[in-house]
């Protein structure tokens, strides 16, 4: 009843009607001559999931340490020595002058006494410092950044700036290291995004000769097709979305090897969270990842048989 009150209205809905059940037909059809075939159908779906899940694993490496490197900048600061004769009111009024900047979140003072008590507590030397005759440790004043100024050129000015200041005797950042972090993850995701073309390069040359080879063992039966009269859109339709079936399948068994990898990982790194006492889980793909990976393969399968079906289905005509 409803097909035929679609077909009565308008010449537009009935075709519309008939091309997307032509379409579902022989995307249907195209999935099960890959069920009917298990054995090769395996084995490319899993070139196909090794070949993503790699650089999908690694992606989802890099947003972990990301994220547990961002969580490290909020601990980045810079170390400012006062001069030893520095009097406690003159630090107050330095420390008060550095928090009004734009670019500074906070500072705290840690005056000459509370500095030696920290140093006799944690060095073990107490009974050999109390013979000082006098306290040898300056003020310190422990500046931590703004979040505009953790990156490596803001933090490097607000060093510079700083150490001009006629009480400070010394200057030092203690996110060095974090910066040396920060660009050796750039590299890393930058040779991530270089083994990811690789292997999707990777992924359209498997999917165009397995399309290649389906194209030549059905020689026979495109030949009869065409000589009734089949378009050739028609005929390369089960072609494109075998290569549709073939890439999607493999995003969704890279999307289960890389949650398995994530799931063998966890428990030792959560162990490792917990001896640097740190809260952080690890982080998955998420929904946009799982979609970007499922979306990444349907698309290179797509553009591997389309490659494939351009170059050898024209080749085939009937004799």
């Amino acid at each position: 009843m409803a097909r035929g009150a679609i077909l009565s209205r308008s010449p537009l809905g009935a075709k519309v009607y008939i091309y997307g059940q032509a379409h579902l037909r022989t995307l249907l059809v195209s999935l099960g001559r890959i069920w009917h075939a298990p054995l090769s159908s395996i084995m490319t779906t899993a070139v196909i999931g090794i070949a993503l899940a790699l650089p999908c694993g690694l992606y989802v490496l890099l947003a972990n340490l990301q994220s547990i490197a961002g969580g490290w900048d909020n601990t980045a600061s810079i170390s400012l020595f006062l001069k030893i004769d520095t009097p406690p009111a003159t630090a107050r009024d330095v420390a008060a002058k550095i928090d009004q900047r734009g670019d500074v979140k906070n500072v705290r003072l840690i005056s000459a006494a509370e500095a030696m008590a920290e140093f006799q507590e944690s060095s073990g030397f107490g009974d050999a410092l109390d013979k000082l005759e006098r306290n040898p440790l300056p003020p310190v004043l422990v500046v931590t950044p703004a979040a505009g100024a953790r990156r490596a050129l803001p933090a490097n000015a607000l060093l510079a700036a700083l150490r001009t200041l006629p009480d400070v005797d010394l200057a030092q950042l203690d996110m060095e290291w974090l910066q040396r972090l920060q660009a050796i993850m750039d590299i890393a995701r930058r040779g991530v995004t270089s083994i990811a073309i690789l292997l999707g390069l990777a992924v359209l040359l498997i999917v165009g000769n397995t399309i290649r080879l389906e194209i030549h063992n059905r020689r026979e039966e495109i030949e009869v097709t065409k000589l009734v009269g089949a378009t050739d859109g028609y005929v390369r339709r089960p072609f494109l979305y075998g290569g549709v079936w073939y890439g999607l399948l493999g995003g969704v068994l890279a999307w289960l090897l890389v949650g398995g990898a994530l799931l063998l990982i966890d428990g030792p790194a959560a162990h490792l969270a917990l001896l640097y006492r740190a809260d952080h889980q690890l982080i998955g793909p998420g929904i946009k990842g799982t979609l970007l990976l499922l979306g990444t393969g349907a698309a290179l399968g797509l553009l591997g048989s389309w490659l494939a079906v351009g170059r050898h289905l024209s080749a085939i005509e009937p004799r």
